[in-house]
């Protein structure tokens, strides 16, 4: 097969892929399925837009996620310490498989299950809280909340010991180029907090999945503390920080479609159908983790060199009416399988059942306790990250 090195893209703004993604995705989509641009960082990238290019190069073992397979000076990206960096989202095999293997059993669809009453029973002390006040900015109140208590739980955080994940979470993905030390300054909290978790738990050791993971580097010896950390702080971090993004676009998406939000009222039993067209339609990541290829790869029958940065576009990929037909419509009844918003092949999201899980019951508890559920202000008042990365909002006001 003939392939062609495209000149750089004259179609992409990378503030537009932040102000309006899909109309933006769009374009370059139906221009061609491979462009060259410029991200905001001020380094050049390949973007894939296409349903079918994205799908397979997410499984395609000679695109790497390990930062080494990067060309010299080609990438620069989040700058962690050793002790945070070497998680999955830095890994290929056979690191990525032995690490994944000691964590996934955490994640299975049983265990998730068992999780499923707490997950009810904090849902519905936090819509306690805001009941009586008529209104709520429903990501402070709800959205945040309810993930970040769910993965504490899981991991064995104690409540006292939960900090601002969410500022943290924010300085890192979102940065404020007006404030470059907040970032640093969320790393080295982080790392704090980390060190000092461990530390708390190899003193006194419990039924979490935390100890667990000490147990099996301080016994087993399967990892390096390094990874330990590392595992600790990806657990959090995505744990929280992609269930809390679902969950706003989805309560959005909802309170903006109210035909399809009547609906999903007169029959709950499709939420979870719903929570994967949900998961398509406005997803929280827009672009998958970045991948370097090991060798030159063909993509949409363009080269792309070794060691270059790739950008995979799922939120491109979901509106290619190649794979979905009226892609830009929300469709609650529409079979949504084949979404790539958890990801694909072998890096295919670790906690995917619990977010499903959480989004599900988050959006059941919320529809229940509030029939007269309406957005406060216009929907185009409604803020969002100023992030290509993260597709989320920084509140969702609401009255009821």
């Amino acid at each position: 097969m003939s392939t062609t090195t495209p000149s750089h893209s004259p179609l992409v703004d990378p503030a537009e892929l932040i102000a309006d993604p899909y109309g933006a995705y769009a374009r370059l989509r139906e221009a061609g399925p491979v462009h060259r641009i410029t991200g905001t960082d001020g380094l050049p990238a390949w973007l894939v837009t296409r349903y079918h290019d994205v799908r397979h190069a997410l499984a395609d073992p000679r695109l790497s996620l390990d930062k080494g397979n990067a060309r010299p000076g080609g990438y620069h990206g989040l700058t962690l310490p050793p002790a945070l960096d070497a998680n999955l989202l830095n890994m290929d095999p056979p690191d990525h498989t032995r690490i994944r293997r000691l964590v996934s059993r955490a994640f299975t669809p049983r265990r998730v299950a068992l999780l499923r009453e707490p997950v009810r029973k904090t849902a519905g002390l936090l819509l306690d809280t805001i009941a009586p006040h008529g209104r709520a900015d429903l990501i402070a109140s709800y959205a945040a909340p309810l993930p970040i208590t769910v993965i504490c739980e899981l991991l064995g955080v104690a409540p006292h010991d939960r900090q601002d994940f969410r500022a943290w979470t924010d300085a890192l993905v979102a940065p404020d180029p007006a404030q470059p030390d907040r970032a640093k300054e969320a790393v080295r909290s982080m790392l704090a907090f980390f060190t000092q978790l461990l530390a708390t738990k190899r003193a006194a050791p419990a039924d979490d999945l935390l100890s667990a993971l000490i147990a099996v580097r301080d016994e087993e010896d399967r990892l390096s503390e390094d990874e330990l950390m590392s595992l600790a702080f990806l657990v959090l971090f995505a744990g929280y920080e992609n269930t809390v993004h679902l969950i706003g676009n989805a309560t959005l998406a909802l309170l903006s479609h109210p035909g399809q939000l009547a609906e999903l009222r007169a029959d709950p039993g499709r939420l979870a159908g719903a929570v994967e067209e949900l998961a398509r339609y406005d997803g929280p990541v827009p672009l998958a983790i970045r991948r370097f290829p090991t060798e030159d790869v063909v993509i949409g029958g363009i080269t792309v060199p070794a060691g270059e940065t790739v950008l995979l576009s799922l939120a491109a990929a979901h509106r290619d009416p190649r794979r979905f037909t009226d892609p830009d419509r929300l469709d609650l009844g529409r079979d949504a399988t084949g979404h790539l918003a958890l990801g694909h092949g072998i890096h295919y999201c670790l906690g995917a059942p619990l977010a499903r899980m959480e989004t599900e019951i988050a959006l059941a508890a919320l529809l229940e306790r509030f029939p007269g559920l309406v957005l406060d202000v216009p929907v185009d008042e409604v803020r969002r990250r100023p992030s290509m990365r993260a597709r989320g909002l920084l509140s969702l006001p609401v009255r009821f």
